[in-house]
């Protein structure tokens, strides 16, 4: 996964900015939202922009239909690769692509300014991210707008739909409050 780069990350960017705390991990198993397991099913209520983090999710978007209008994508599920016909209709030629690095367990720069910039675009564009995509979902809960929605997977059980609301941005923003490291300038970025 490594076409498309609208820009080249320093080595600043691709250094987390805070780190998920043990503490927190076990709240983050909780769906923020309720569980969908068919696209189609989910699709009908979503109202305003989409943004699908996952590789799987925005396949399963693609399928029926629907361009994410952000979409994060890491080439992996349960951290494994995902196969080859997920990535390639995830990583279709028409796409327009942003690149961003983010190891595990982490947010960084690079991740949060991908995503502040796929958000701005007018164009869906996707996100091919350079190491793990899953704790996005919370950076997005703040970049997107009211009313989008914010859809991600809950392995082994589907896709959490979250519609953005300002209890829902709450709610993101505590959890980011409680990482360690520099949660504040992490939301300095987001919330700009």
């Amino acid at each position: 996964m490594t076409r498309g780069d609208d820009r080249a990350d320093t080595a600043d960017d691709q250094q987390p900015l805070c780190r998920l705390p043990d503490s927190v991990r076990h709240e983050l198993k909780e769906p923020l939202g309720p569980i969908e397991t068919d696209a189609e099913v989910l699709l009908e209520a979503v109202d305003g922009p989409l943004f699908a983090i996952g590789d799987v999710v925005t396949y399963h978007f693609l399928q029926a239909g629907r361009r994410p209008d952000v979409a994060m994508v890491d080439g992996r599920t349960k951290r494994t690769a995902v196969d080859e016909d997920v990535e390639r209709v995830v990583l279709e030629d028409d796409a327009t692509m942003l690149r961003a690095t983010n190891p595990p367990a982490t947010l960084t720069e690079s991740i949060l300014e991908a995503l502040v910039a796929a958000h701005e675009r007018a164009e869906p564009i996707t996100v091919v991210v350079d190491g793990e995509e899953d704790l996005a979902v919370l950076p997005a809960l703040l970049v997107a707008p009211a009313g989008a929605s914010v859809v991600y997977g809950q392995p082994d059980v589907g896709m959490v739909h979250v519609v953005v609301d300002e209890s829902v941005r709450a709610r993101a923003r505590d959890l980011l409050e409680r990482f360690e490291g520099e949660t504040a300038r992490a939301l300095a970025l987001l919330e700009r």
